[in-house]
């Protein structure tokens, strides 16, 4: 993770909802998730691998900020019941741009920031129990933005 570190912030911190069991060395993690599981979820009679959301912020505020962003992405992650593996986050310049990632058990929320522009693209996709739409409430909180452009795409569609 060190060498990590010198291309942004790294965050190593778990969520709440993560749960490791089984003697620890360096780097491994092990599961104890029970029986197999399918993690496909199944709305409106169709089945699928899970809800991918493309967000767009306009008029957006705190952009440049990496720990702020860090903490508004758990927040939304965490809402939307997710558990939290891994962050990374590269801010570009003094004043500029962050893209990072919360890499999640059950999949990713990614976002690059354009502070100039006031403007942040966010992709949050989850699978499994878990609602993206529900960390929605926490990125307006974190973020402000006067206008948010929402798509959704179910992924893995089992015809």
């Amino acid at each position: 993770m060190n060498a990590l570190s010198p291309l942004g912030m790294v965050s190593d911190l778990p969520s709440s909802n993560q749960t490791i069991s089984g003697e620890q060395t360096p780097n491994v993690q092990t599961w104890d998730d029970g029986p197999a599981k399918d993690y496909f979820v199944e709305k409106d009679g169709v089945k699928f691998a899970g809800t991918h959301l493309l967000v767009d912020l306009w008029g957006a505020t705190n952009l440049a900020d990496p720990a702020h962003i860090d903490r508004a992405l758990r927040e939304a992650a965490e809402a939307a019941g997710a558990t939290i593996l891994h962050g990374h986050f590269h801010h570009f310049s003094p004043n500029g741009g962050v893209s990072g990632v919360l890499v999640l058990a059950e999949s990713h929320i990614s976002i690059h920031t354009w502070p100039e522009r006031n403007f942040a693209a966010l992709d949050i996709f989850m699978c499994g129990e878990c609602n993206p739409y529900h960390g929605l409430p926490a990125l307006k909180a974190a973020f402000s933005p006067t206008s948010i452009n929402l798509g959704e795409q179910r992924r893995g569609l089992i015809a």
